[in-house]
Protein backbone atom coordinates (compact mmCIF):
# COMPACT_ATOMS: atom_id res chain seq x y z
CA UNK A 1 0.00 0.00 0.00
CA UNK A 2 1.25 3.45 -0.97
CA UNK A 3 -0.02 6.15 1.65
CA UNK A 4 0.56 10.05 1.88
CA UNK A 5 0.84 11.15 5.08
CA UNK A 6 -0.57 14.94 5.09
CA UNK A 7 0.52 17.90 7.66
CA UNK A 8 2.06 21.32 8.04
CA UNK A 9 3.83 20.31 10.91
CA UNK A 10 6.57 17.82 10.93
CA UNK A 11 10.24 16.88 12.17
CA UNK A 12 12.65 18.98 12.33
CA UNK A 13 9.33 21.16 14.24
CA UNK A 14 8.88 20.08 17.65
CA UNK A 15 5.65 19.17 19.54
CA UNK A 16 3.56 16.15 20.74
CA UNK A 17 2.46 16.02 17.28
CA UNK A 18 5.40 15.71 15.33
CA UNK A 19 6.54 13.16 17.67
CA UNK A 20 3.71 11.30 16.80
CA UNK A 21 4.13 11.32 13.32
CA UNK A 22 7.75 10.68 13.50
CA UNK A 23 6.41 7.20 15.58
CA UNK A 24 3.77 7.01 12.73
CA UNK A 25 5.65 7.17 9.65
CA UNK A 26 8.66 4.09 11.28
CA UNK A 27 5.98 2.39 12.28
CA UNK A 28 4.16 2.32 8.63
CA UNK A 29 7.46 1.96 6.46
CA UNK A 30 7.88 -1.25 8.13
CA UNK A 31 4.57 -2.34 5.78
CA UNK A 32 4.00 0.18 3.36
CA UNK A 33 5.42 3.18 1.11
CA UNK A 34 4.95 6.18 2.76
CA UNK A 35 5.20 9.26 1.57
CA UNK A 36 5.23 12.85 3.73
CA UNK A 37 4.29 16.20 2.41
CA UNK A 38 4.95 18.95 4.87
CA UNK A 39 6.20 22.77 5.35
CA UNK A 40 9.79 23.35 6.13
CA UNK A 41 9.71 23.96 10.06
CA UNK A 42 7.24 27.08 10.56
CA UNK A 43 8.02 27.65 14.21
CA UNK A 44 11.81 27.79 14.34
CA UNK A 45 14.51 28.84 11.89
CA UNK A 46 16.26 25.09 11.43
CA UNK A 47 16.71 24.59 7.60
CA UNK A 48 15.43 20.76 6.50
CA UNK A 49 16.06 18.75 3.54
CA UNK A 50 13.96 19.51 1.02
CA UNK A 51 13.38 15.94 0.29
CA UNK A 52 14.55 13.37 2.36
CA UNK A 53 14.72 9.52 1.68
CA UNK A 54 14.89 6.00 3.50
CA UNK A 55 13.79 3.05 3.01
CA UNK A 56 9.89 3.01 1.92
CA UNK A 57 9.82 6.76 2.99
CA UNK A 58 10.13 9.82 1.13
CA UNK A 59 9.81 13.15 2.72
CA UNK A 60 9.08 16.59 1.06
CA UNK A 61 9.20 19.72 2.49
CA UNK A 62 8.12 22.91 0.60
CA UNK A 63 8.89 26.45 1.80
CA UNK A 64 6.61 29.10 2.84
CA UNK A 65 6.46 32.32 5.28
CA UNK A 66 8.22 31.78 8.68
CA UNK A 67 6.97 33.23 11.87
CA UNK A 68 3.81 33.89 11.50
CA UNK A 69 2.16 30.81 12.90
CA UNK A 70 2.40 31.85 16.20
CA UNK A 71 1.61 35.34 15.82
CA UNK A 72 -1.80 34.23 14.70
CA UNK A 73 -2.36 31.65 17.74
CA UNK A 74 -5.37 33.62 18.54
CA UNK A 75 -6.98 33.67 15.42
CA UNK A 76 -7.98 30.13 13.90
CA UNK A 77 -9.36 31.22 10.73
CA UNK A 78 -6.61 33.24 9.99
CA UNK A 79 -3.87 30.34 10.66
CA UNK A 80 -6.22 28.27 8.68
CA UNK A 81 -5.75 30.37 5.41
CA UNK A 82 -1.79 30.68 6.57
CA UNK A 83 -1.14 27.30 6.24
CA UNK A 84 -3.80 25.85 3.39
CA UNK A 85 -2.14 27.77 -0.08
CA UNK A 86 1.15 26.44 -0.97
CA UNK A 87 0.67 23.27 0.63
CA UNK A 88 -2.66 22.49 -1.45
CA UNK A 89 -0.72 23.49 -4.64
CA UNK A 90 2.06 21.12 -3.79
CA UNK A 91 -0.29 18.47 -2.69
CA UNK A 92 -2.03 18.79 -6.06
CA UNK A 93 1.16 18.66 -8.03
CA UNK A 94 2.36 15.31 -6.39
CA UNK A 95 -0.70 13.66 -6.67
CA UNK A 96 -1.06 14.12 -10.35
CA UNK A 97 2.65 12.02 -10.89
CA UNK A 98 2.76 9.57 -7.89
CA UNK A 99 0.22 7.12 -7.49
CA UNK A 100 -1.10 6.75 -4.00
CA UNK A 101 -3.51 4.63 -2.05
CA UNK A 102 -4.66 6.25 1.34
CA UNK A 103 -4.12 9.63 1.90
CA UNK A 104 -4.01 10.61 5.53
CA UNK A 105 -4.49 14.06 6.93
CA UNK A 106 -3.34 15.31 9.96
CA UNK A 107 -5.23 18.73 11.33
CA UNK A 108 -7.92 20.93 9.81
CA UNK A 109 -5.86 22.41 7.64
CA UNK A 110 -4.57 19.24 5.87
CA UNK A 111 -8.40 17.62 5.87
CA UNK A 112 -9.25 20.90 3.79
CA UNK A 113 -6.74 19.91 1.11
CA UNK A 114 -7.34 16.28 1.02
CA UNK A 115 -11.11 16.48 1.16
CA UNK A 116 -11.38 19.30 -2.22
CA UNK A 117 -8.44 17.34 -3.95
CA UNK A 118 -10.68 13.78 -3.17
CA UNK A 119 -13.13 15.44 -5.69
CA UNK A 120 -10.23 15.24 -8.45
CA UNK A 121 -8.10 11.95 -7.08
CA UNK A 122 -11.06 9.46 -5.38
CA UNK A 123 -8.48 8.10 -2.75
CA UNK A 124 -9.30 6.73 0.43
CA UNK A 125 -9.02 9.47 3.09
CA UNK A 126 -8.24 9.34 6.38
CA UNK A 127 -8.15 12.05 8.67
CA UNK A 128 -6.69 12.28 12.62
CA UNK A 129 -7.70 15.18 14.75
CA UNK A 130 -4.88 16.36 17.42
CA UNK A 131 -7.14 18.47 20.00
CA UNK A 132 -10.57 19.43 21.33
CA UNK A 133 -12.37 21.58 19.01
CA UNK A 134 -15.40 22.68 21.60
CA UNK A 135 -16.32 25.22 19.34
CA UNK A 136 -17.97 22.35 17.04
CA UNK A 137 -21.09 22.36 19.54
CA UNK A 138 -21.88 26.25 17.68
CA UNK A 139 -21.81 24.11 14.17
CA UNK A 140 -25.34 26.14 13.52
CA UNK A 141 -23.93 29.36 14.55
CA UNK A 142 -20.93 29.81 12.83
CA UNK A 143 -19.59 29.72 8.95
CA UNK A 144 -16.43 28.25 10.07
CA UNK A 145 -17.89 24.77 12.34
CA UNK A 146 -20.57 24.60 8.79
CA UNK A 147 -17.50 24.34 6.76
CA UNK A 148 -16.06 21.69 9.42
CA UNK A 149 -19.23 19.74 9.09
CA UNK A 150 -18.50 19.63 4.94
CA UNK A 151 -14.94 18.75 5.20
CA UNK A 152 -14.90 15.88 7.88
CA UNK A 153 -18.32 14.09 6.60
CA UNK A 154 -15.92 13.33 3.39
CA UNK A 155 -13.42 11.58 5.14
CA UNK A 156 -13.83 7.50 5.52
CA UNK A 157 -12.22 7.66 8.86
CA UNK A 158 -11.80 9.92 11.35
CA UNK A 159 -9.44 9.27 14.04
CA UNK A 160 -10.03 10.74 17.32
CA UNK A 161 -7.57 10.95 20.46
CA UNK A 162 -10.39 10.84 23.32
CA UNK A 163 -14.34 9.73 23.30
CA UNK A 164 -14.87 13.40 24.22
CA UNK A 165 -13.19 14.47 20.77
CA UNK A 166 -15.47 11.71 18.67
CA UNK A 167 -18.61 12.67 20.31
CA UNK A 168 -18.13 16.40 18.83
CA UNK A 169 -17.83 15.00 15.61
CA UNK A 170 -20.79 12.68 16.11
CA UNK A 171 -22.71 15.71 17.43
CA UNK A 172 -22.42 17.98 14.45
CA UNK A 173 -23.81 15.01 12.21
CA UNK A 174 -20.67 12.85 11.61
CA UNK A 175 -21.55 9.20 10.88
CA UNK A 176 -20.77 7.27 13.87
CA UNK A 177 -19.25 4.33 12.25
CA UNK A 178 -16.41 6.41 10.54
CA UNK A 179 -15.43 8.12 13.83
CA UNK A 180 -12.62 5.63 15.89
CA UNK A 181 -10.85 6.38 18.98
CA UNK A 182 -7.17 5.78 19.20
CA UNK A 183 -3.82 5.80 21.34
CA UNK A 184 -0.78 7.34 20.78
CA UNK A 185 2.18 5.43 21.57
CA UNK A 186 5.92 5.73 22.61
CA UNK A 187 8.79 3.81 22.28
CA UNK A 188 9.46 1.88 25.43
CA UNK A 189 12.37 1.23 25.04
CA UNK A 190 13.28 5.12 24.71
CA UNK A 191 11.64 6.12 27.25
CA UNK A 192 12.00 3.47 30.47
CA UNK A 193 13.23 4.19 33.86
CA UNK A 194 16.97 4.64 34.70
CA UNK A 195 16.98 7.12 37.30
CA UNK A 196 20.80 8.20 37.18
CA UNK A 197 21.37 9.71 40.24
CA UNK A 198 19.00 11.11 43.47
CA UNK A 199 17.60 14.80 43.51
CA UNK A 200 18.78 16.22 46.69
CA UNK A 201 15.70 18.56 46.21
CA UNK A 202 12.44 18.34 44.69
CA UNK A 203 12.68 19.28 41.12
CA UNK A 204 9.36 19.54 38.63
CA UNK A 205 10.02 19.58 34.40
CA UNK A 206 7.48 21.44 31.72
CA UNK A 207 7.67 20.01 28.46
CA UNK A 208 6.23 21.67 25.48
CA UNK A 209 5.31 24.55 22.97
CA UNK A 210 6.04 27.74 24.85
CA UNK A 211 2.71 29.80 24.63
CA UNK A 212 -0.22 31.51 26.99
CA UNK A 213 -2.60 28.47 26.88
CA UNK A 214 0.19 26.01 28.29
CA UNK A 215 0.29 27.57 31.55
CA UNK A 216 4.23 29.36 31.48
CA UNK A 217 2.62 32.01 33.20
CA UNK A 218 1.40 30.37 36.21
CA UNK A 219 4.12 28.16 36.06
CA UNK A 220 6.39 30.93 36.07
CA UNK A 221 4.29 32.52 39.49
CA UNK A 222 4.56 29.13 41.51
CA UNK A 223 8.17 28.99 40.80
CA UNK A 224 8.70 32.46 42.54
CA UNK A 225 6.57 31.27 45.54
CA UNK A 226 8.32 27.93 46.03
CA UNK A 227 11.80 28.64 45.77
CA UNK A 228 13.23 25.16 47.17
CA UNK A 229 11.95 23.84 44.35
CA UNK A 230 13.43 23.52 40.90
CA UNK A 231 11.53 24.06 37.80
CA UNK A 232 12.79 22.77 34.61
CA UNK A 233 11.36 24.39 30.60
CA UNK A 234 12.06 22.52 27.81
CA UNK A 235 10.70 23.96 24.45
CA UNK A 236 10.66 26.62 22.44
CA UNK A 237 7.99 29.55 21.03
CA UNK A 238 7.34 32.76 21.74
CA UNK A 239 7.15 33.22 25.70
CA UNK A 240 10.92 31.65 25.68
CA UNK A 241 12.08 35.55 26.58
CA UNK A 242 9.42 35.53 29.35
CA UNK A 243 11.07 32.59 31.22
CA UNK A 244 15.08 33.69 30.29
CA UNK A 245 13.83 37.23 32.04
CA UNK A 246 12.83 35.01 35.10
CA UNK A 247 15.71 33.02 34.92
CA UNK A 248 17.90 35.40 35.98
CA UNK A 249 16.15 36.75 38.90
CA UNK A 250 15.23 33.33 39.82
CA UNK A 251 17.93 30.79 41.19
CA UNK A 252 15.57 28.11 41.03
CA UNK A 253 14.28 28.04 37.17
CA UNK A 254 16.54 26.27 34.77
CA UNK A 255 15.94 26.89 31.21
CA UNK A 256 16.60 24.32 28.50
CA UNK A 257 15.96 25.26 25.36
CA UNK A 258 14.87 22.56 22.45
CA UNK A 259 15.56 19.19 23.35
CA UNK A 260 15.56 16.32 20.22
CA UNK A 261 12.42 14.08 21.62
CA UNK A 262 15.30 11.04 22.23
CA UNK A 263 17.23 13.39 24.38
CA UNK A 264 13.90 14.16 26.95
CA UNK A 265 14.13 10.51 28.69
CA UNK A 266 17.36 11.72 30.81
CA UNK A 267 15.08 14.12 31.97
CA UNK A 268 12.04 12.60 32.68
CA UNK A 269 14.29 10.12 34.76
CA UNK A 270 15.65 13.26 36.82
CA UNK A 271 12.45 14.69 38.59
CA UNK A 272 10.00 14.29 41.04
CA UNK A 273 7.19 15.10 38.49
CA UNK A 274 6.15 16.54 35.40
CA UNK A 275 3.70 19.30 34.87
CA UNK A 276 1.01 20.33 32.42
CA UNK A 277 -0.46 23.10 33.93
CA UNK A 278 -2.66 23.63 30.30
CA UNK A 279 -5.48 26.18 30.43
CA UNK A 280 -7.67 24.61 27.51
CA UNK A 281 -8.77 21.48 26.70
CA UNK A 282 -6.01 19.09 25.72
CA UNK A 283 -6.78 15.97 23.34
CA UNK A 284 -4.16 14.24 24.81
CA UNK A 285 -0.98 15.67 25.80
CA UNK A 286 2.36 13.45 24.42
CA UNK A 287 4.39 14.24 27.25
CA UNK A 288 2.57 12.44 30.23
CA UNK A 289 2.69 8.88 27.85
CA UNK A 290 6.93 9.92 27.92
CA UNK A 291 6.51 10.41 31.60
CA UNK A 292 4.64 7.31 32.57
CA UNK A 293 7.08 5.36 30.55
CA UNK A 294 9.91 6.60 32.45
CA UNK A 295 8.08 6.20 35.99
CA UNK A 296 7.43 9.51 36.65
CA UNK A 297 4.42 10.77 37.80
CA UNK A 298 2.32 13.70 36.60
CA UNK A 299 0.73 16.82 37.66
CA UNK A 300 -1.82 17.84 35.20
CA UNK A 301 -5.09 20.13 34.55
CA UNK A 302 -8.16 18.06 35.01
CA UNK A 303 -9.77 18.12 31.28
CA UNK A 304 -11.45 15.38 30.04
CA UNK A 305 -9.01 14.35 27.30
CA UNK A 306 -6.32 13.94 29.42
CA UNK A 307 -8.55 11.81 31.76
CA UNK A 308 -8.68 9.48 29.36
CA UNK A 309 -4.71 8.34 29.40
CA UNK A 310 -4.25 9.31 33.30
CA UNK A 311 -5.65 7.92 36.29
CA UNK A 312 -5.44 8.41 40.01
CA UNK A 313 -2.85 5.80 40.22
CA UNK A 314 -0.08 7.77 38.25
CA UNK A 315 -0.80 11.36 39.01
CA UNK A 316 -2.85 14.05 40.14
CA UNK A 317 -5.70 16.47 38.62
CA UNK A 318 -5.99 19.60 39.28
CA UNK A 319 -7.23 23.32 38.51
CA UNK A 320 -4.37 25.03 37.28
CA UNK A 321 -3.63 27.93 39.86
CA UNK A 322 -0.62 28.45 41.66
CA UNK A 323 -2.09 27.78 44.63
CA UNK A 324 -3.19 24.74 43.79
CA UNK A 325 0.16 23.34 42.07
CA UNK A 326 2.08 24.66 45.04
CA UNK A 327 -0.01 22.92 47.19
CA UNK A 328 0.18 19.41 45.32
CA UNK A 329 4.13 19.94 44.57
CA UNK A 330 4.17 19.77 48.27
CA UNK A 331 1.86 17.38 49.62
CA UNK A 332 1.76 14.74 47.03
CA UNK A 333 3.85 11.01 47.62
CA UNK A 334 5.40 11.01 44.32
CA UNK A 335 7.08 8.19 45.11
CA UNK A 336 4.29 6.16 45.63
CA UNK A 337 2.63 7.32 42.52
CA UNK A 338 5.69 6.65 40.61
CA UNK A 339 5.76 2.49 41.64
CA UNK A 340 3.04 2.19 38.86
CA UNK A 341 3.44 4.25 36.14
CA UNK A 342 5.95 2.04 34.27
CA UNK A 343 3.35 -0.71 34.41
CA UNK A 344 0.79 1.58 33.73
CA UNK A 345 2.51 2.91 30.42
CA UNK A 346 3.38 -0.51 28.85
CA UNK A 347 -0.45 -1.62 29.24
CA UNK A 348 -1.58 1.79 27.81
CA UNK A 349 1.07 3.11 25.05
CA UNK A 350 2.37 0.44 23.28
CA UNK A 351 3.07 0.14 19.39
CA UNK A 352 -0.09 -1.94 19.51
CA UNK A 353 -2.08 1.33 19.47
CA UNK A 354 -1.00 1.97 15.72
CA UNK A 355 -3.05 -1.05 15.14
CA UNK A 356 -6.08 0.97 14.98
CA UNK A 357 -4.53 3.06 12.39
CA UNK A 358 -3.73 0.33 9.61
CA UNK A 359 -7.51 -0.53 10.29
CA UNK A 360 -8.45 2.75 9.19
CA UNK A 361 -6.10 2.29 5.73
CA UNK A 362 -7.97 -0.45 4.49
CA UNK A 363 -10.86 0.12 2.32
Amino acid sequence: MKVLILSPFFTPNTGGVETHLDDLVEHMRERHQVYVLTYQPLMNKIKAPKIEKKPNLEIRRVSWFRGFFNKLEPYPALQFLYLVPRLFLSTFWFMLWHRVDVVHAHGISAAFIARVLNFIFRKRIVVSTHAIYAWLYDVNKGLLAKMMKWIFSGFDRILTLSNQSRDEWIKIGIEPKKVITYRYWVDQKVFRPHHSFTLSEPAALFVGRLIENKGIRTLLNVAEKNKDIIFAFIGEGPLSNVINVAKKRLDNIAFLGRKRNTELGWYYNNVYAVIVPSLYEEGCGRVILEALSCGTPVIASDCKGIREVLDDSVGVFIKPTEENISKVLRETNFGKLSKNCRTYAEKMFSSKNAKVIEEAYES
